[in-house]
């Protein structure tokens, strides 16, 4: 069992897929970097200097702690949040598909052999070998 658990791990798919998570993950910090310091600046800037991150709706306010009441924690959408979490899908898909066109480029073509030419029939050959033996 230990045998066959190391030829799985050691197949191609499953190194190619495991580096492909790492990959995604130091990209997706990456992304994540732009979306948050270059591209949300750029946003709020052309926004009126809105910056989505901080961008809420309050349901509960909250509530500091006094003489008998306990602390109330603010309750809010965070929809701010949310936006740049959209931004940075498209920009990971974006750059994604940018990857998989580039490598997709570096591959051969694959041609399609032409398919045999038909050979005769069973038929047609038993007419041709009765036709022989006629001879």
């Amino acid at each position: 069992m230990l045998k066959e658990f190391k030829n799985f791990i050691m197949t191609g798919n499953v190194v190619e897929f495991a580096v492909a998570v790492i990959m995604a993950g130091a990209v997706g910090a990456v992304v994540n970097g732009f979306v948050n310091d270059i591209v949300m600046p750029f946003v709020g800037y052309f926004t009126g200097g809105v910056d989505f991150a901080d961008k809420k709706i309050v349901l509960t306010e909250a509530i500091a702690a006094s003489e008998g009441v306990a602390e109330v924690a603010e309750v809010a959408i965070r929809y701010g949040s949310w936006v740049n979490t959209l931004v940075n899908l498209v920009i990971v898909g974006f750059v994604m598909f940018m990857i998989v066109k580039a490598y997709n480029k570096t591959k051969k073509p694959v041609f399609e052999e032409a398919p045999a030419p038909a050979g005769p029939t069973q038929e047609e050959l038993l007419a041709e070998i009765r036709d022989l033996l006629k001879k």
